[in-house]
């Protein structure tokens, strides 16, 4: 078949198809004299096992690595194994996502729970000083931090850090 109904069936692109093949995840591609792919049926297979790969999550040098030239050769332990590590992935992924969901739910309960009488910037101090006391490790403050302290605390930190370089000469 040719790579327009090769697209069709797929129901990928056929410059899709065309990478596939240069980066070596389509290999049973014959060129006719006139320079015209043609693709068995099974491209059609080894596609949509690549793109269903891909979907899992698996990465194309991944994909690579597991896709045998010929579909009738798989290494079943192989196999076994790069399926088992992705769930393990996948479980990693959803565990730091969880941590980030429930961080950042703390975060907005911790906003919302200003009180009335204080300003927003008195809050985002509030709020920032709770999480540096909660999470110390976040301490690492960059210039760019700087800005989101109001003028007191510049000076206050300013002076803080003079006065520690003058103790320690």
């Amino acid at each position: 078949m040719k790579i327009g109904e090769l697209a069709q069936q797929s129901g990928l692109t056929p410059s899709r198809i065309r990478f596939y093949e240069q980066i070596g995840l389509l290999k049973t591609v014959e060129r006719r004299p006139n320079g015209y792919r043609t693709y068995p049926q099974q491209a059609v297979m080894i596609l949509g096992l690549i793109t269903t790969a891909q979907r899992a999550g698996f990465t194309l040098d991944e994909i690579r690595t597991l896709l045998p030239s010929d579909l009738t050769h798989w290494d079943h332990a192989a196999l076994m194994e790069a399926l088992t590590r992705k769930i393990a992935d996948i479980e990693a992924l959803q565990a730091r996502l969880s941590q980030s969901r429930a961080h950042l739910l703390r975060l907005i309960e911790d906003i919302q729970e200003r009180p009335d009488d204080m300003d927003c910037a008195t809050n985002a101090h509030r709020v920032l000083t709770n999480m540096l006391a909660d999470h110390p490790e976040a301490l690492d403050v960059t210039s760019g931090d700087i800005r989101l302290l109001d003028t007191k605390d510049r000076r206050q930190s300013i002076s803080s850090g003079r006065r520690k370089k003058t103790a320690s000469r």
